[in-house]
């Protein structure tokens, strides 16, 4: 819109400058309930150039009693879409075997050439493509074979009562066992009907926001290359031994899928201070958590339950243990490369939820965002009839509930 002289501003021109509108609405007035006026309050949204920001105020007090001005905060991108997630595609390259030497696979070019053409497999991969699938060969397989014999002896001990329902219900249903690795198309079909989380493949370790935000939408984004021979029992990255043994079963678990979403549903738009202690809260929980189960401490971390060594380190006398609490293990300094100096134990996986809750409640973001599961698209409440529309869906379902209580009476 061209702005400028006024028909009530009796001639009385100013600088003629442009302003893009972007929304407008209006409501009664706060004051017109006690004063019997009819008075109005407008909201707009307007983009216009900083050095015409004062002449536009001006303006508007030309024919308003009161204008205030709120700065529209800029927010890192992130996706709205699940496709978007095509964008969420920043590797990070540290323990990549091109690129550390120390990677047992560093000094092995058939390994590397393998690595890169699986990796190309999830680089070319679109959102809504059919999940590839690859052939592992005999070694690969008999890598699988000696990690899955070793783990799943000690698991019953070690891990929590959820991990072993969902490893059960995945060696039944999914052909998980010792003489193939399970292929992500119907692993991926299998977690959909639990919990609704999808997978994704992904070409090697992901940047923590890109990571985050993938967990919103209740993706998980999938490694499918496999350690080294050489060493079974590690590997400095994410592989497919540490992302279906230890990842899988627990996202089949609904209360443990919320709460994973709900830490990629607090990373959007947030800053990377913000970033980088939700990754540190993802590390001490989904990578590395414990949890009290019948009086006993018990495994829930990715980490642990991929990792022989670490696990039964981790459940022996020598670390220390801390209660889980947000605000303390944000700021955690944490391991990667040998075992972590400290763990924190939740009282349960409720517990740790409603903590998280609350600690993602004082990030602060100029918006609230809302997961739509029909499309799964993210909805951005930032705008009164929106939080509406969401609050009619809320009364649609709490009617549902109050007529079942009414039948069982």
């Amino acid at each position: 819109q061209h702005l400028g002289e006024h028909p009530k501003s009796g001639g009385n021109k100013c600088p003629t400058f442009e302003a893009k509108l972007l929304h407008i609405e209006s409501r009664p007035g706060r004051k017109s309930k006690n004063s019997g006026c009819d008075d109005l309050e407008f909201f707009m949204r307007c983009e216009v150039h900083i050095s015409d920001t004062d002449i536009f105020i001006n303006s508007l007090k030309r024919v308003a009693d009161d204008v205030r001005t709120i700065p529209e905060e800029k927010v890192p991108w992130f996706p709205r879409k699940i496709r978007d997630l095509d964008k969420c595609n920043l590797l990070i390259t540290k323990y990549d075997p091109d690129m550390d030497q120390d990677h047992p696979g560093f000094s092995d070019p058939e390994y590397r050439k393998r690595r890169c053409f699986i990796a190309e497999l999830a680089a070319n991969y679109r959102q809504g493509e059919p999940l590839p699938r690859v052939e592992y060969t005999p070694e690969e397989v008999a890598t699988w074979k000696e990690v899955y014999r070793t783990l799943r002896t000690i698991y019953p001990d070690l891990a929590c009562r959820q991990f072993l329902g969902g490893l059960q219900q995945l060696e039944r249903e999914c052909g998980y066992g010792e003489d193939s690795i399970p292929q992500l198309r119907e692993v991926s079909a299998f977690l959909r009907e639990k919990t609704g989380f999808q997978l994704r493949p992904v070409a090697g370790l992901l940047s923590a926001r890109d990571f985050l935000a993938s967990l919103a939408f209740r993706v998980f984004q999938c490694t499918q290359y496999i350690r080294h021979a050489s060493a079974p029992m590690h590997s400095p990255e994410p592989d497919c031994c540490h992302e279906l043994l230890g990842h899988i079963p627990m996202l089949a678990d609904k209360e443990f899928a919320q709460f994973s979403q709900e830490i990629g549903l607090a990373s959007l738009g947030a800053s990377d201070e913000d970033i980088e202690r939700l990754s540190t809260l993802y590390w001490f929980t989904v990578e590395f958590g414990l949890c009290k189960q019948n009086g006993t401490v018990k495994a829930y971390g990715a980490g642990l339950l991929s990792s022989y060594g670490e696990l039964i380190y981790a459940l022996s006398n020598e670390p220390e243990y801390k209660p889980f609490n947000p605000e303390e293990t944000a700021i955690q300094p944490y391991q990667d490369q040998t075992f972590q100096p400290v763990y924190f134990v939740s009282e349960s996986f409720e517990d740790a939820k409603i903590k998280m809750r609350r600690y993602s409640s004082s990030i602060q973001r100029p918006f609230s965002v809302r997961y739509d599961p029909f499309t799964c698209s993210l909805e951005v409440l930032d705008q009164p009839s929106k939080i509406q529309h969401a609050l009619g869906q809320m009364r649609d379902d709490l009617k549902i509930l109050q007529s079942a209580l009414e039948k069982l009476g």
